[in-house]
């Protein structure tokens, strides 16, 4: 296995970009500028017509390391820092241009749902785990989430697990809308392979075509809705409801929380 954070294969016109950053394929800025740096590579490689998101470990991506950030900042140092560095990556991604499909064979939790709902398309199992938990740790939503899950399941079911923090298994997320396909979990990426090979079959310039026309606004609407995303995740680490609610989640207990 590589040392990379990120990784690429290319074979018949399908690129499988791999997420290495096990158990748990936390993300921060460095693993993001990876990604987005591949995905931008693959835009100019006519070679690639379509691409295949999978993850080593055992969680397809379980979002960012907040108790890292919190060490960072009773270090000194600022969350806005890393936040602003972050989601300028997240943000570029959302302006690459080839069909994705993601393979979700395990939990995506928080920025880990961000990052599945980057691709246009999701095959999953029963046994993957969905959560936008981000107000269970005492934030905003982030990584374009605010936009992206309404789009795809509906304003009053993205409200439900936002506000709620809620998990929610695959064969939900199916019936919410949230996934392409549901199957066994042993057979989700030979499955998101065989949905990109059936992209890359069409023909490429009509495919880019449409996504475009398909996808038109989606990454300004992003990029506006992640800024508002973004100061308000900077405003809310300096509460003590983000101690509380990293910390609960570390510890694996109800959060307690105050409103201060």
């Amino acid at each position: 296995m590589s040392d990379l954070p990120v990784t690429m294969e290319l074979s018949d016109g399908v690129a499988t970009v791999t997420l290495s950053n096990p158990p748990y394929n936390f993300l921060e800025p460095s693993i993001v500028a990876a990604y987005r740096s591949l995905l931008e590579a693959l835009d100019n490689n006519p070679e690639c017509r379509a691409i295949v998101m999978v993850s080593d470990g055992s969680a397809f991506c379980a979002g960012a390391d907040f108790g890292s950030v919190v060490q960072d900042m009773k270090q000194g140092l600022d969350p806005a820092i890393m936040l602003d560095s972050f989601y300028r990556e997240v943000r570029a991604m959302y302006r690459t241009s080839k069909p994705m499909v993601a393979a979700v064979e395990g939990p995506a939790i928080g920025a880990g749902l961000g990052l599945a709902l980057l691709a246009d398309f999701r095959i999953s199992c029963p046994e993957a785990t969905f959560a936008a938990n981000f107000n269970r740790l005492g934030i905003h939503p982030g990584f374009g989430l605010s936009v992206t899950l309404p789009r795809l399941i509906g304003q009053h079911n993205a409200e439900l697990l936002f506000y709620t923090g809620r998990r929610i298994k695959g064969q939900t997320a199916m019936e919410l809308g949230l996934l392409t396909e549901l199957v066994d979990q042993a057979s989700v990426r030979d499955k998101a392979h065989a949905l990109a090979s059936e992209i890359a079959l069409s023909a490429p310039i009509a495919v880019l075509d449409t996504r475009r026309t398909m996808r038109q606004g989606l990454a300004e609407a992003v990029e506006a809705a992640n800024l508002k995303e973004l100061e308000n995740q900077v405003r809310e680490m300096k509460t003590n409801d983000f101690l509380e609610g990293t910390a609960a989640s570390m510890a694996r207990r109800p959060p307690a929380f105050t409103g201060t």
